[in-house]
Formats: C-alpha cells, structure tokens, sequence
C-alpha cells in the first residue's frame, strides 16, 4: 500500500477552514437554540392550551426524526413551501437549530419540573408573581441542572454538524471527502478527518465532564 500522508499538509488549509465552518455551526446553532429551547419549554409549561400544545407538536415532531432528514427537509422543501432560497450553510443552521432547539425544550422542561413545586408556592405566598417565581427561583436553581445536559448536547451537536456536508455545507466533513475525491487518497483524508475531529472534540468532552462533577445536584 502506497500511502502519501504529505496530501493532508498540502490541502491543510482547507481542512483548517472546514474545522472553522464546523466551530461556527456549533457556536450559532447553541446561540439560537438555547433561547429557543427555553421559550419552547415554557409554552408547554403555560396554562394556555395553545401554546402547550403548539410546544408539544415542535418538540415531538423535530426531536423524533432523523437529524439528516430535517437537512434534506430544510434544503429541499422548504425554499418550495416558503419560496425563500437560503445558502447551504444558512439551510444548515436552520435544520440545526430546529433539531436542538426540540431536544434543549425537553432539557429546560425536565429542569424546571425538578424544583420543588413547593419553592413557586413559597415565592407566591410571599407576593411574587408566577413568572417573577419562575424568573427568581426556579430558573436559576434549574439552570444549574440543565447546565451538564447541555454541555453533552453540545458535544454531540459537535459532531452531528458533520451531517449537513451532504448539502455542501464546507465544514470538516465536507472538505475531507472533497479533498478525497480530488487525490484519491481515501486512507489518508479519512484518518485526518478523524484525527481533527478527535483533536477539537477531546478537551470539550472532558470539560463535560468536569462540568457533571461540579454541577453534580444532590438531593
């Protein structure tokens, strides 16, 4: 077996540019699904039926099917249905955030019904409101529980990103297999794919780690 690892130094420049597409596909898509995640959360919490059930529909829609085919979906239904042509790697975020934004919903829900109902009646009892009782004692007590799970999430989404090279996306993924393609050196592409991945991915799943042991709750 000829194997020429010299290619992945030559073509490094793109593949530092896709592992830089895929950071910032990370960065945007937790940007806008943490917000979302939480406002999702908090409809189906509400007493209004229609918001819960609004709530309910996303999050039990986007959270059951395949990452990949919300891409597809986003790439190829909905410039059709909504007669609006974004950039791949717009169409990509988009399905990201869809996608994350259903599983944060569940996370922030979870959080929040973790608290003692007894602290709202409490807070209540003592004239605030619901939502200053949500805002002032159940979100920041919530927040801390939520916080590992969405360090996981991260993580994941970390390497989910990789999904949307199928609608040429230029992140990591798709540089490698281009880059592939041009030089005929499967082995090599794949391994440096491989390896970047694992380089960026490693510190952040042990700082998951860390954040599980220092977020840790204990009843």
């Amino acid at each position: 077996m000829n194997l020429d690892w010299n290619v992945v130094w030559v073509h490094r420049y793109e593949l530092l540019h896709g592992a830089g597409l895929t950071i910032a596909l990370t960065v945007l898509t937790m940007a806008a699904a943490i917000p979302c995640g939480i406002v999702l959360a908090l409809m189906r919490l509400s007493h209004s039926r229609v918001l819960s059930t609004a709530s309910t529909w996303f999050v039990e829609f986007f959270r059951n099917l395949p990452l990949i085919l919300v891409v597809y979906w986003a790439f190829y239904v909905m410039p059709v249905l909504l007669h609006i042509q974004f950039s791949a790697f717009t169409t990509g975020l988009v399905a990201l955030c869809l996608n994350v934004s259903a599983y944060n919903a569940e996370t922030f829900r979870a959080g929040i019904n973790s608290i003692r109902k007894g602290q709202t009646e409490a807070a209540t009892a003592m004239g605030m409101s619901r939502w200053q009782a949500m805002r002032r004692v159940v979100i920041p007590q919530a927040w801390r529980r939520v916080l590992p799970v969405l360090a996981s999430t991260w993580v994941s989404l970390f390497k989910d990103t990789s999904l949307v090279s199928v609608i040429a996306v230029g992140e990591l993924a798709h540089a490698a297999l281009q880059i592939r393609s041009q030089t005929f050196r499967v082995l090599e592409m794949l391994t440096a794919m491989a390896v970047i991945y694992w380089l960026m991915g490693y510190p952040q799943a042990k700082l998951v780690d860390w954040i599980h042991k220092k977020f840790e709750v204990k009843e």
